[in-house]
């Protein structure tokens, strides 16, 4: 992507990396939720997150150190694609030494590994806590052998949660990308040059990780689908006050407080969201649900753009501040408790 010369060859190569993108997102998603403890589930996804989103600011600060130059005769956009790009290579190796999920070895019925992970797992666990392990809770049914297919997401068990991750989906990436990716364009269209529009989105970056890391001591305490309603609705207010901020420390301090919001919501819904299916379809019921943000990311963008065009970045937070009340409603409402239960538990 970073060597094309036409926009059709770069969106066709930003199309080719967003599906290995998209594959991650959803993988990641079912393989800490199933090797997490269940009381430390949501920390867990918070502190992936802080991992994940350290990359944020680091790539805000290369956007407004390059993007303005030319660099061995490469724009400083193309620098920053590199530099991101080369960042798969040592993830390759790392990821070599993960181990397989138990859960679903145990569900192709490849017992033996599973049981040797564990074996390895329960071993340094006892060392670390000097304690025995407590015997483990069956739940019932949970041994039963259920060949897993992607219709079962319809079925009367897992319908309504379904819908209700569908709407979510749809009505969460307004709020979360809606700001996330058109900042520089937000401060842009409030009168500031470009260099200090990506300084601003920069220092507003920062609250990426840090509001993840926060995140992890409190991860679990509450139950988890307050912790999507309440920072919703926290983007909503915040995004409102951004939107009509006028000089660069409001905002930069409501765009750090959207931010916040924003990202623990997030890590708190990619927990939620693969707590909700049992073993044997969650990375396809994950898949499905989560693509509608993609979905709604595309058409949201327009949405977008054509609002700030006519209504200007008020009416587009009007615009977000909806759909996360959308968001607060449906989640508040439909939403069935997870915190500190086991993925069986919960996906009966």
């Amino acid at each position: 992507m970073a060597f094309q010369q036409t926009a059709m060859s770069i969106d066709i190569w930003r199309f080719i990396a967003s599906i290995g993108i998209g594959v991650e997102l959803v993988n990641i998603d079912a393989y800490v939720s199933e090797l997490a403890p269940q009381a430390k589930r949501g920390s867990y996804f918070a502190m992936n997150q802080f991992i994940t989103f350290s990359a944020v600011p680091i790539v805000a600060f290369l956007g407004w150190l390059l993007v303005p130059h030319t660099l061995a005769g490469l724009d400083g956009w193309r620098w920053v694609a590199i530099i991101g790009a080369v960042g798969a290579i040592p993830i390759w190796f790392i990821r070599l030494g993960l181990p397989e999920s138990p859960r679903w070895l145990e569900r192709k019925g490849r017992v033996a590994e599973a049981d040797a992970i564990l074996q390895r797992i329960e071993a340094k666990v006892t060392a670390e806590t000097g304690q025995a392990l407590p015997q483990p809770h069956v739940v019932p049914g949970e041994t039963a052998e259920v060949q897993g297919r992607w219709s079962e997401i319809w079925s009367a068990a897992y319908r309504k949660r379904t819908i209700m991750l569908i709407m979510f989906n749809i009505l969460q990436t307004v709020g979360y990308y809606g700001f996330a990716s058109w900042a520089p364009t937000y401060l842009i269209a409030k009168g500031y040059d470009i260099p200090k529009s990506l300084l601003y989105t920069f220092i507003i970056a920062i609250a990426y990780p840090v509001s993840s890391l926060i995140g992890t001591t409190f991860g679990d305490r509450f139950e988890r689908k307050w912790l999507i309603v309440v920072p919703a609705l926290g983007v909503a207010l915040f995004g409102l006050l951004f939107a009509n901020a006028g000089g660069a420390a409001a905002i930069i301090l409501f765009g750090i407080l959207v931010t916040f919001c924003n990202n623990i919501m997030s890590y708190a819904f990619h927990a939620y969201q693969s707590e909700l299916y049992p073993t044997r379809i969650r990375a396809q019921a994950v898949g499905f649900v989560y693509s509608f943000s993609r979905i709604s990311a595309v058409i949201s963008g327009f949405i977008i753009a054509d609002l700030l065009k006519t209504s200007g970045d008020v009416g587009v937070f009007t615009f977000i501040a909806a759909a996360m009340v959308g968001v607060a409603i449906v989640i508040g409402i439909m939403g069935p408790k997870a915190t500190q239960r086991r993925l069986e538990d919960i996906a009966r």
